[in-house]
């Protein structure tokens, strides 16, 4: 058994609403930033998993994102796995 890290964030779909965001892109304006736009904010997790190959973590981790870490209804998800 190998012990790999995840990386995975998670983040709003496109055409969901981010009222953290759209928050925070009006506080750049307060801040003398107007020409920063468009602001979304999601989550970042980082996980240890051990597995037999990067191939099997990978479909571990996959599936851990679509079954608890994401709301797939309003959420996207990306992760890389690396061995430690």
């Amino acid at each position: 058994m190998t012990k790999f890290q995840a990386e995975i964030d998670v983040m709003p779909k496109k055409e969901i609403l981010d009222p953290q965001g759209k928050a925070v892109t009006g506080s750049m304006k307060n801040l003398g930033l107007a020409e920063i736009q468009n602001v979304r904010i999601g989550k970042h997790i980082t996980l240890e998993i051990e597995a037999d190959s990067v191939e099997t973590a990978n479909a571990k981790v996959d599936q851990a994102c679509k079954n608890l870490l994401a709301n797939l209804i309003m959420e996207s998800y990306t992760f890389t796995v690396q061995a430690v």
